[in-house]
């Protein structure tokens, strides 16, 4: 019974866990945060190469 009750508990922390950290991720909409400042270095990234259009 006490091992039962201790998967449980690890269970409930576990998933109190995971909601906490997608709350704070949802919260401050930290997702669209990173994707923002990685599009702007892959920006410049490919902003820095020589186009060569040619029709």
């Amino acid at each position: 019974m006490c091992k039962v009750c201790n998967i449980c508990k690890k269970t409930v922390k576990l998933s109190a866990t995971v909601v906490g950290v997608l709350f704070v991720v949802y919260f401050w909409n930290l997702d669209q945060k990173v994707l923002g400042w990685a599009y702007k270095q892959v920006n410049a990234m490919f902003d820095r190469k020589p186009a060569n259009i040619s029709f």
